[in-house]
């Protein structure tokens, strides 16, 4: 756990351009800002998918402004949980941190149509993860 008393995730993925930040967007509105949320990719892209925040203001989430991170060791070890969706062994293991991959399709390079489908299933996985930490979905 954190040194505060607000659970903390972090999401990963390759470029942080796609899946990463369509899960971090829909954290944070759900729980209300009572998860700390974070975001990185182990080969971060200049900018977020263009696509991934279009199909997130779809559900009225805005991403626009997110920029993707590098990955850091520090950021690891000061989250509670890591999702990795794709980032294989670049990401970095630490005991006491509670581990999930999420088998997601990558949305670079696809259009609206299909990344409808992958926003909505990380929807539905954050959703479960909040409930995992015990914390309430404030939004819908």
């Amino acid at each position: 756990m954190t040194t505060t008393d607000k659970r903390s995730v972090l999401f990963v993925c390759v470029h942080n351009a796609g899946r990463s930040q369509m899960a971090a967007g829909f954290l944070a509105a759900l729980s209300g800002g009572a998860v700390e949320v974070r975001s990185a990719g182990s080969a971060p892209a200049a900018q977020v998918n263009p696509v991934a925040v279009e199909a997130m203001a779809e559900v009225g989430i805005d991403i626009a402004a997110e920029q993707p991170k590098v990955l850091t060791s520090d950021a690891v070890e000061a989250s509670d949980v890591v999702v990795t969706m794709g980032c294989g062994d670049a990401c970095p293991f630490y005991p006491g941190v509670r581990y999930e991959d999420w088998a997601l399709d990558d949305p670079a390079g696809q259009g609206i149509e299909a990344v409808r489908p992958i926003r909505d299933e990380i929807r539905r996985r954050v959703v479960g993860l909040l409930d995992s930490l015990g914390v309430p979905v404030v939004a819908s």
